[in-house]
């Protein structure tokens, strides 16, 4: 397949799109987690969870990733999700500390 430059380009652009995608569901999914966690009075942080998720991505990476790469990737992946989840937490704890009736706006 004889492709020029811009249409790796055109192809990463793609990718890219489908990765954004897939992460805000990611996120969404994260968040959910989030919510069942403050429910059930769980923390936010669970490292064999995360040790998991680190195992299921090593075996499903056939490369030509490097697994040090990728398992950094998920690392930062899990660690914004974790720093996602605790705003949405803080968020709820402040919203359930305001007197009845002021405004819950936040700046």
């Amino acid at each position: 397949m004889d492709h020029d430059l811009s249409d790796w380009r055109d192809q990463i652009d793609a990718i890219d799109a489908q990765l954004v995608a897939l992460l805000n569901q990611r996120c969404q999914c994260a968040l959910e987690v989030g919510r069942y966690k403050q429910l059930h009075e769980r923390a936010v942080c669970d490292p064999d969870r995360e040790l998991t998720v680190l195992a299921n991505v090593a075996r499903l990476n056939p490369g030509p990733l490097p697994q040090p790469v990728l398992r950094r990737l998920f690392e930062q992946i899990m660690a914004e999700m974790r720093t996602l989840q605790s705003e949405e937490q803080r968020k709820e704890r402040r919203g359930r500390q305001r007197p009845h009736g002021m405004a819950t706006r936040v700046p």
